[in-house]
This record gives structure tokens, C-alpha cells and sequence, in this order.
């Protein structure tokens, strides 16, 4: 759906929500751009609780599940870009980029959730004597127990890489419901749409690396880059949005195709699925 349509949807389904509190979408407008998003949160924080009072509870609840996702990407991220040999330098500055923006997206939502005077999660081993945080490597195993040697063989990282952005992005999505209503849609959404950057980037790589499924930018149908991750992009062939069959809307030379159908939309992932997914990685 359109980023338009979606805030029209909003004001149709609660006709109040851009008056809770009294000028808050000229609050909102007033940041602007040229306000860093790691401030949002400090001055945003009393607003949620005067706007959503008990409702507050529920954005507590995706805030901190999808802290928990940034914390997992960036440690991955991390530690590759410090294992000298893995990344080529053509590369490099590509997964430097993706670090910084993950670590700066912990920092956002960690500042939102103490606005919001909630205790914001960390992982497992936070507190460990070799702990930098936010950087927590102690936290996971990226080789699976040894199935895996991302941090040795490249290719081996780039498909892992793609599989945790993927998965990301459609938990992302699957947080939209409690989103929409609250005042930092926007900042939330464009962290979303800077994870589909992050996917698009490690697709591109990997289809010039010759990857087996010669990925798109984007995921087509529910194409896994290996059969063990199949779970992960379940659903995602649904060509089913809003009643709407898609591959019956008229396209160029005929109904829009399959592939472009699916590759038109990433699939939601609620919160326990995703973690169901990425547990083998998570360290107890």
C-alpha cells in the first residue's frame, strides 16, 4: 500500500489520532529533516504517554522487540567488518555503512523506549567483561553451532546476511498494526525502508557473486538462498493483497506476473515466528 493511502487509512479507521495531543502534526512537522532521529525520542517520549496512555504498553512491546533484532544485525555486521580478509574492499565501505546505521538505530530506540520510561532490552551477556555495547557478541553464534563459517567464507556470509535482512524487513512489517497510530510512525518506517536498502545491497552482491538462485534486489516469490532458511520466506509467494489477486491486475503485455506480484511486497512476520527463526544464532 502506498505510504500516502496508509496515513489515509489512519485518519478514516480514528479521525482523532493527528489531535492527540492538541498540535501534535505540527510538532511532528517541525522537526523537519534536518533533525537528527536519535533526538526524536527525548522530545517525543511525553507525547505517547499523554497521546496512547495504556496503549503505551503495546508499542513498548514492538519497540523492544525490534531493538532486539538491531542488536543481532549489528553484532553480525560488526564482527564481520573487524575480521580482516573476509570483506573485499570493494565491499567495505557498503557493510561499514550498514554497522553505522544499525548502531545508530539502536541508539534511536533504545532513547525512545527511556523516554518513554520503559527498561529497554538487552541481550544475553550484555553485562560480560568483553562487552562494548551495544556491541554484545557473546550473545550469539552466527556459525550455528558450527554448521556455518560466516566470518571465514564470504559467500557464506553474504547468504546469511541476506537471510537475516530479509527476515528483518518482514518482522518490520509485521509491526506495522501497533505502529500507525503512534507519533513516530515516520522514524519507524524509514528505519524499515533503511533495512531494504541493507537487503538490496547484499542481494546485488550476491547475484553478480553468482549466488545458485541469481537473487533480484528484491525477494521473488518465496525464493530461499538455501533450503535450510526456507521457513524464513514462507508466504512470501502470496500474491493476495487487500482481496486484490494481483496477478489479475492488468500489467504490460498481459496480467501483471507472478514474480513482480510477489516481488511488489514483503510479507508480515509477527514477533514469535521471527524469533522461532533466528533462535539458533541466539546464545542462552
Amino acid at each position: 500500500m502506498d505510504f500516502k493511502n496508509i496515513l489515509q487509512e489512519i485518519e478514516k479507521t480514528d479521525s482523532g489520532v493527528y489531535e492527540k495531543p492538541s498540535g501534535r502534526r505540527q510538532i511532528l512537522k517541525s522537526f523537519g529533516a534536518k533533525v537528527a532521529l536519535a533526538a526524536l525520542p527525548f522530545s517525543l517520549g511525553s507525547m505517547f504517554k499523554k497521546a496512547y496512555g495504556k496503549t503505551t504498553s503495546d508499542l513498548e512491546v514492538s519497540l523492544d522487540f525490534v531493538l532486539e533484532l538491531e542488536y543481532f544485525q549489528y553484532a553480525f555486521f560488526r564482527t564481520a567488518n573487524n575480521t580482516g580478509g573476509l570483506i573485499p574492499a570493494k565491499d567495505q565501505a557498503g557493510f561499514k555503512v550498514i554497522e553505522a546505521n544499525d548502531k545508530a538505530q539502536i541508539g534511536f530506540l533504545q532513547g525512545l523506549l527511556s523516554a518513554m520510561g520503559s527498561t529497554a532490552f538487552v541481550p544475553n551477556h550484555y553485562s560480560d567483561p568483553t562487552t562494548n555495547a551495544p556491541y554484545v557478541p557473546a550473545a550469539y553464534d552466527f556459525t550455528m553451532g558450527g554448521v556455518y563459517d560466516p566470518f571465514a567464507d564470504y559467500n557464506t556470509f553474504l547468504m546469511l546476511a541476506s537471510v537475516f535482512k530479509d527476515t528483518c524487513i518482514r518482522a518490520y512489517n509485521g509491526q506495522l498494526p501497533v505502529w500507525t497510530s503512534n507519533p513516530v510512525f515516520a522514524q519507524l518506517q524509514q528505519m524499515s525502508a533503511t533495512e531494504g536498502r541493507h537487503a538490496g545491497f547484499i542481494r546485488t552482491l550476491r547475484r553478480y557473486a553468482g549466488a545458485p538462485e541469481t537473487p533480484a534486489p528484491w525477494v521473488t516469490n518465496d525464493i530461499a538462498p538455501s533450503a535450510a532458511f526456507v521457513a524464513n520466506y514462507a508466504g512470501e509467494a502470496n500474491n493476495s493483497q487487500l482481496s486484490v489477486i494481483t496477478t489479475s491486475l492488468p500489467g504490460v503485455g498481459g496480467n501483471i506476473p507472478q514474480l513482480s506480484a510477489t516481488a511488489a511486497f514483503d510479507e508480515p512476520l509477527d514477533s514469535v515466528t521471527v524469533l522461532k527463526l533466528l533462535n539458533p544464532f541466539i546464545l542462552p
